[in-house]
């Protein structure tokens, strides 16, 4: 989600499901906004996200956990209007994941298939590092880079702080902001509301 001057989704429903052992199957509903000026704003459903979250090898006490989690990005926001990429979109990663006593760390890097006029594929690359300070909540911090998706585009280094609090064993509220450290300089930010269920 991005603050208002911008684009973003807000809000947008995500669910996590453990299918079977090893697997998790991911979707994003998302709203979507774009504001280009003080008083002119656009709304609506904004494109889907589809993918599924395999672990191929678990982790150990001196061995990371590593994982695939393939994406698909469904064109159903209207692109007219500026909500939706109108094209198919996939993404390709391989993640990685360590813990060590409070400390937990994750990342990994993938590539971008993004068709359409004007468009080029893309890397993503970028790590996470979290830090529980009692026993319902944690902070953490990230940077992630990105090659250009687009022809004349630029490449963008970004970061992002954020707190993590457990409410109770089932609810979760999520905070996180940031900029740009290279390319463009702008604020982002992120609330969520996290429904557990299950074991």
């Amino acid at each position: 989600m991005t603050l208002p001057g911008g684009r973003g989704t807000a809000p947008q429903f995500e669910i996590n499901y453990g299918a079977v052992a090893e697997t998790q199957l991911h979707v994003i509903a998302p709203l979507a906004f774009l504001r280009e000026e003080p008083g002119s704003s656009r709304h609506g459903y904004g494109d889907t996200e589809l993918g599924v979250k395999r672990r191929l090898v678990r982790e150990t006490a001196t061995a990371p956990q590593i994982g695939v989690f393939p994406l698909v990005e469904i064109p159903t926001g209207d692109e007219q209007r500026g909500l939706g990429s109108g094209h198919w979109q996939v993404f390709l990663p391989v993640r990685v994941q360590k813990e060590a006593g409070a400390w937990s760390t994750y990342g990994g890097g993938g590539y971008w298939i993004n068709p359409g006029r004007g468009n080029t594929n893309w890397w993503f690359l970028g790590g996470q590092l979290q830090r529980r300070l009692t026993p319902s909540s944690a902070v953490g911090a990230e940077i992630f880079h990105t090659t250009p998706n687009e022809d004349d585009g630029v490449s963008e280094t970004r970061f992002n702080a954020g707190l993590v609090i457990d409410l109770s064993a089932k609810d979760h509220l999520l905070l996180s902001a940031g900029r740009g450290l290279h390319g463009p300089n702008v604020f982002q930010g992120y609330v969520a509301y996290q429904l557990t269920l299950g074991p």
